[in-house]
């Protein structure tokens, strides 16, 4: 009761500030043109940047981009406001979660279906399929203290659990559902040198030496720059955080082209791939926008690419309530 009583209020205040203030990019005219919302994180940024440029590159219409809705749920109220008609990235697990208030699904497919259709069921919104990763917690280790012990997955950290120093997101400790007190139910151990830390610390903390194991996000830049690996959540404590691209009924009815154009990036950015935008981004100070326009022109704007138009009806009718696709 208290989990859907603090979700009330986060909607009310998003609601409050979304009608209180005038945010740059908000306002323009969403029954004539596309307008696409991201996050203020660089993945949503370059993800946004990447649906706002394919549809540009592929259609002739008008297309704004609003890169300031710090939250999914703020992205979700701007949708309903009707202030953008596009999300250029959208997660399952925070979906679930958040805007949905359901309890987390650790089976990716189940979930991803099941947010597809209560999407369109509450409010007529397309959730396409993934882009091709997820973006969740996750162990990892340097390579050379995987080899040197054999790691590959999750449990295979229990041979090591009084030996290592874990480095983990302060937040985590006390989380529930997927936190260390779930870890512990599900994998049946613990760790004896526990480090609670702020995430953006982590990764330094594994390649300097001063941790043996860390709690990260998978797909974060540092992953490759500091050529870590990730160990498989072989017993699914973590829920999928699939992204997917997300755009209204109506706005894809008016310009299906825009559609089209959209669905050509689906299952084309791995996690390996997201790991190195990202770092580009984050390493390398390149722009979000500049890092999606490099990657759009270096895979030709997927033009090669070709939408199933069968396939889209078919997810189509399944989002509607038919059969699964």
């Amino acid at each position: 009761m208290k989990k859907f009583k603090k979700l009330i209020l986060i909607f009310a205040m998003a609601s409050i500030f979304l009608t209180s203030c005038t945010l740059p990019g908000i306002g323009g005219n969403t029954k004539t043109n596309v307008v696409v919302a991201t996050g203020s994180n660089t993945e949503r940024q370059i993800l946004g940047e990447m649906v706002k440029q394919m549809i540009e590159h592929h259609t002739d219409l008008n297309v704004s981009l609003i890169t300031n809705l710090s939250s999914s749920v703020l992205n979700h109220i701007a949708m309903l406001k009707g202030d953008v008609n596009v999300v250029g990235a959208m997660y399952t697990g925070t979906a679930l979660s958040g805007e949905l208030g359901m309890k987390p699904i650790r089976d990716p497919k189940e979930a991803q279906e099941v947010v597809m259709k209560e999407y369109y069921k509450r409010w007529n919104r397309f959730w396409y399929p993934s882009f091709g990763f997820d973006n969740t917690y996750a162990f990892m280790v340097t390579k050379k203290f995987a080899e040197e012990n054999n790691l590959k997955k999750v449990s295979d950290l229990e041979k090591l659990k009084d030996k290592v120093s874990v480095g983990v997101d302060t937040a985590w400790i006390k989380r529930e559902g997927d936190g260390y007190k779930a870890f512990q139910e599900t994998y049946g151990y613990g760790f004896k040198s526990v480090y609670p830390m702020d995430i953006g610390l982590v990764y330094t903390a594994l390649a300097s030496g001063e941790m043996d194991v860390v709690l990260g996000y998978s797909t974060d830049g540092k992953i490759s720059s500091y050529d870590l690996v990730i160990l498989e959540d072989d017993k699914r404590l973590f829920p999928p955080y699939d992204a997917s691209p997300i755009a209204s009924e109506e706005i894809v009815e008016k310009y299906p082209e825009a559609e089209i154009a959209i669905m050509k990036l689906v299952g084309q950015v791995s996690s390996k791939t997201m790991q190195e935008l990202n770092r580009q981004a984050d390493e390398d100070l390149i722009e979000p926008a500049k890092v999606a326009e490099n990657f759009l022109k270096k895979n030709n704007y997927f033009e090669d690419v070709k939408v199933d138009k069968n396939k889209l009806q078919e997810y189509k009718t399944f989002v509607e309530g038919g059969k699964n696709v």
